[in-house]
């Protein structure tokens, strides 16, 4: 399993797909706050076809090493977006599409202002950020919070997030949290996502950012509202948006269309 090294941190990350589409930039997926890389299993086997993929686990997640939450700055978008950038290295990537959900495609953001392999963005449920945007309801980011540990808890915060037709298939429910239980950071490491989260702003130079950018959001998410993914895509000088019917799991609930998107979109601009 290959590990990349940032400062000490070990992050761990995986390496798929059959690269079909020529090309020398691979597709990487940058989870959400406090999420592994179990929630790219409705999106890996679509990407996979097509393209090399890797899947890093963000720090605090999975096999990823976790630095102590309550030091300065060890879960800032700032380390993450370096993490991203060891990843790339050792993996020996010359150019990367990011594709990113929430906490994710700000890392993605953070990424293409300070480094230079981005090629291209894709962005799920994310925010530029700023004074503009719309913060995490103090109540409803503790709803959010579940102990690995705590399977009736992980299944309770997925309430703010799915919608109840998801909620009522308990075969999946079960599926996503043990795979949560394995995967997710504990709730420490949780609390310090969110906190990275509500510290971003991109806001005041989005328009640095010129590589293309397909900003996706759920038009019912509740954690971050699709008209936070309208700012976003209007601030972007190579910005689309698309909506699509959901909470802010859309991209599990609607994948099908979700991934006819991300392929099409990734697919124009393989060269670019």
């Amino acid at each position: 399993m290959p590990y990349a090294d940032n400062d000490g941190v070990s992050v761990h990350y995986e390496v798929g797909g059959d690269g079909a589409v020529e090309s020398d930039a691979p597709v990487v997926l940058l989870a959400d706050a406090g999420y592994g890389p179990w929630q790219w299993g409705w999106q890996y086997s679509a990407l996979a076809g097509p393209f090399e993929v890797v899947v890093p686990s963000t720090r605090g997640t999975g096999d990823s090493g976790a630095p102590d939450p309550d030091a300065t700055d060890s879960y800032g978008i700032d380390a993450m977006a370096a993490d991203l950038e060891a990843v790339l290295a050792d993996h020996g990537a010359r150019k990367a599409h990011l594709v990113g959900a929430g906490m994710g495609g700000m890392v993605a953001l953070r990424y293409s202002l300070d480094f230079s392999r981005a090629r291209s963005l894709a962005l799920l449920g994310t925010s530029p950020g700023g004074p503009r945007a719309t913060p995490v309801a103090d109540g409803l980011r503790e709803r959010l919070l579940a102990s690995p540990d705590d399977s009736a808890a992980l299944r309770e915060s997925l309430e703010p997030v799915a919608s109840a037709e998801l909620l009522e298939t308990d075969d999946l429910v079960e599926r996503i949290v043990a795979w949560r239980r394995d995967e997710d950071a504990p709730e420490a490491v949780q609390r310090a996502h969110f906190d990275a989260m509500a510290d971003f702003d991109a806001s005041d130079s989005l328009y640095e950012i010129t590589i293309p950018a397909l900003v996706a959001h759920g038009s019912d998410d509740r954690v971050i509202p699709a008209a936070d993914g309208r700012l976003l895509a209007d601030g972007l000088p190579k910005g689309e948006f698309e909506a699509f019917p959901g909470e802010r799991l859309f991209y599990v609930e609607r994948s099908k269309a979700v991934n006819d998107s991300l392929v099409g979109f990734l697919t124009d601009h393989v060269e670019d």
